[in-house]
C-alpha cells in the first residue's frame, strides 16, 4: 500500500531512490557501535546493509491532497544537478516526475511545495534544467520556506558553503524559484489549512521544520530529518553529521518524538526506507517503536 488516508488528507509516498548512504561511524560519529549491533535485526535489510555497516535511506517526497490542494512535501535530490560533494547525486537522471504521473500528478498540478529545510536532498525538484536555464518544476506552485534557512545557505553570505553537500544548492534549486516569485518566507509558524501546519523545529539546520496534521481524530507529523534512522528512536541523544546545532536537534527530537508519542500520532520522518512511517511511545526516558505503517514503494 502506498497511499493511506488520515482524516480528510490523503499521503502517498512519491520515492526518488534509496539504498546506501554513509558508513554508521561516519554519518552518527557518536553513536556507540554497539547500539547498531544490538538493533541489528530490526534494522537490517531497509536501513542498514546487510553484509556491511551502509546506513540505508531514501530519498523521497510526501504527496498530501488537503481541502482540494495537491501539496509535495520535499523534492528530493533532482537531476542534472552538479553535486560534486556528494558524487552519488551528481548528474542524475532519474524518473521522479513519472512516479509522480503513476500518482496521477503532473507538474501543473502541484499547489503548494514545502521544503522542510534547504539541504540539496529536500529542494533538488524544486526546479529542471529547461534549455540550459534552471527553471521553477511545478509552474503553478507557491513553494514555503523557511526563512532561516534561505539567509544560511545564501552563497553571497555564507561563503562556507563552497565544498560542502549544500555547494550549488541555492543557485540551482532555491534562488531561480525565489526570482520566479513563487517562493513565500516563513519563521516561527504557518497555517497551510485547517488540516496541516507548519512548525520550527531547528537544529538539523537553522530553519528545519516539521508539518503537523490533526484531521478528525487522526495525528502525524512529517518530520523531516528529526531522524535518519530508526535507530534515532531507540537512543534519541544521537545526532547526524549533518546537524548544524547538537543540543538543539537533540532538544526538538525529545519535543516531537514525545508530543508524537502522547497523541499517537504517525511519525513520516523525510528518509526512513521500508514502511517509512511509524508510531512510537515513550520507553525508560528514550522511546520505542510501536508499530510501522503499511507504505510501500509506489
Amino acid at each position: 500500500m502506498h497511499e493511506i488516508t488520515l482524516g480528510d488528507v490523503t499521503v502517498t509516498r512519491i520515492e526518488e531512490m534509496h539504498g546506501p548512504i554513509m558508513p554508521t561511524d561516519q554519518f552518527f560519529p557518536d553513536l556507540p557501535e554497539q547500539a547498531w549491533k544490538d538493533h541489528r535485526d530490526m534494522l537490517v535489510p531497509d536501513h542498514l546493509g546487510e553484509h556491511d555497516t551502509m546506513v540505508h535511506a531514501a530519498m523521497q517526497t510526501w504527496l498530501l491532497r488537503s481541502e482540494g490542494r495537491t501539496i509535495l512535501v520535499d523534492t528530493g535530490v533532482g537531476n542534472d544537478k552538479s553535486r560534486p560533494a556528494v558524487e552519488a547525486w551528481d548528474h542524475l537522471r532519474l524518473d521522479y516526475l513519472g512516479t509522480l504521473a503513476r500518482a496521477g500528478v503532473r507538474p501543473e498540478d502541484v499547489d503548494l511545495v514545502v521544503n522542510t529545510h534547504l539541504h540539496a536532498d529536500h529542494v533538488g525538484w524544486n526546479t529542471r534544467l529547461v534549455d540550459g536555464a534552471w527553471v521553477p518544476t511545478f509552474p503553478n506552485a507557491t513553494y514555503l520556506m523557511p526563512r532561516a534557512d534561505f539567509e544560511r545557505w545564501n552563497p553571497a553570505t555564507h561563503p562556507d558553503i563552497a565544498g560542502g553537500v549544500n555547494e550549488n544548492v541555492f543557485e540551482d534549486s532555491v534562488a531561480p524559484v525565489h526570482a520566479a516569485g513563487q517562493v513565500l518566507l516563513w519563521e516561527d509558524s504557518h497555517t497551510i489549512d485547517a488540516n496541516l501546519r507548519l512548525e520550527a523545529a531547528p537544529g538539523h539546520t537553522p530553519g528545519s521544520s516539521v508539518i503537523t496534521l490533526a484531521s478528525g481524530s487522526d495525528r502525524a507529523v512529517f518530520a523531516g530529518d528529526l531522524v535518519h534512522t530508526p535507530l534515532q528512536i531507540m537512543e534519541p541523544e544521537h545526532n547526524s553529521c549533518f546537524c548544524e546545532d547538537p543540543a538543539a536537534s537533540r532538544a526538538t527530537r525529545h519535543k516531537i518524538l514525545g508530543r508524537a508519542a502522547d497523541q499517537n500520532a504517525l511519525i513520516l520522518p523525510a528518509h526512513l526506507a521500508g514502511h517509512s512511517a511509524l508510531e512510537v511511545q515513550r520507553d525508560a526516558g528514550a522511546f520505542a517503536i510501536k508499530r510501522w505503517a503499511p507504505f510501500s514503494r509506489l
